[in-house]
């Protein structure tokens, strides 16, 4: 028998397996019978090279027309098995299509979410970048770069969740024993960290998610999100950093909002303050939610520590900076005059719709 008598006897050995073939299992056999790597029709196409030079052309052109005469056939049956199989699961599973369907609500973006995005709308269109750092740090970072002394309360293992390590003498795979770690409190350690890797000018925010062993309540999360900024170049002032927050918070708060600077004090600045807006409720007459003073405290912030700057290698004589710290659970709770910050995390949806 010759090849091209071998092409046609299995163009159509496929035609009657096809015809034949009532559900996929049955088709895909034929194929591989057909087409597969051991087929019939395979091991025709590897046998070319045997045909004499002068009858290649036109049995090449034979067997890719059977071939794809063959897989035609082949995918065509297939639309015809998956319709069937398709008409039946319909068949099976009728419904009643009189009755009135089910309405989707339409999912929103969480309020902590959409309040961190209006926080880094209102930096990066100041010319600032959004910068991102591990949830777990090391004590350099979290601490001791930012000039916290080692007795500073917020280092108390009462005060941070350490990582326990128990890997062989309290060493894990970086190198580290288990009290060199935590999760970060605060997330100051991505400002230390894009010091170390870039030379001023810097102008930044580093956006995310903290932890403090504290109890939940009101006023308190153990998560929550946090947003801090940085600013390191020559000549900059405290008048930049107020220039900047006032206007942060007539963005967020609305453009009839005062701001107000209390002296504080935190390791990483000086000098230092905390900033209050004035209450959106009584408009800074006093209130219940004010607690009569007409102001609510929002963020911390001051001028960078020169002592700082020694830890990352940056000329404090050359260069000043700015920091500041902004809890996003609480800008949410004092724009809204929400009542309770747990509210945020409930899940409840008659409550999240609301935003």
């Amino acid at each position: 028998m010759s090849m091209q008598d071998d092409l046609a006897a299995i163009e159509a050995q496929v035609k009657e397996g096809l015809a034949a073939a009532q559900t996929m299992e049955a088709l895909e056999q034929v194929r591989v019978a057909a087409t597969g790597k051991k087929g019939q029709l395979t091991a025709i196409m590897r046998m070319m090279g045997k045909v004499p030079p002068e009858e290649r052309p036109a049995m090449g052109k034979l067997a890719n027309t059977v071939r794809a005469n063959v897989d035609a056939a082949i995918n065509k049956r297939k639309e015809e098995l998956s319709r069937a199989v398709l008409d039946a699961k319909i068949a099976g599973e009728a419904a009643d299509i009189t009755l009135p369907g089910r309405s989707l609500s339409l999912g929103t973006q969480h309020l902590i979410n959409q309040i961190r995005e209006e926080i880094e709308d209102v930096f990066c269109g100041l010319g600032y970048t959004v910068e991102d750092g591990p949830y777990i740090e090391d004590v350099y970072h979290n601490f001791t770069a930012l000039n916290a002394p080692v007795d500073h309360p917020s280092r108390a293992a009462s005060d941070s969740f350490y990582v326990v390590d128990n890997a062989p003498e309290g060493k894990g795979d970086l190198g580290l024993s288990s009290s060199d770690l935590l999760l970060r409190t605060q997330t100051s350690g991505v400002q230390v960290h894009v010091m170390e890797k870039q030379q001023p000018p810097i102008y930044m925010i580093c956006p995310g998610t903290v932890f403090r062993p504290d109890t939940a309540d009101a006023n308190h999360l153990p998560q929550f999100t946090q947003v801090e900024g940085l600013v390191v170049d020559e000549g900059i002032t405290f008048g930049d950093l107020k220039g900047t927050l006032d206007y942060f918070t007539r963005e967020i708060f609305g453009k009839d909002r005062a701001t107000r600077y209390r002296p504080h004090f935190f390791p990483f600045t000086e000098p230092s303050c905390e900033v209050d807006v004035s209450c959106g409720v009584c408009h800074g007459e006093g209130c219940r939610f004010c607690k009569g003073t007409g102001w609510l405290e929002i963020l911390g912030c001051g001028m960078v520590d020169p002592n700082v700057f020694k830890y990352v290698g940056i000329d404090s004589e050359k260069y000043t900076g700015f920091a500041f710290g902004i809890g996003v659970e609480r800008v949410a709770a004092l724009r809204y005059d929400l009542p309770d910050l747990r509210m945020l995390m409930t899940g409840d949806e008659r409550f999240l719709h609301q935003f």
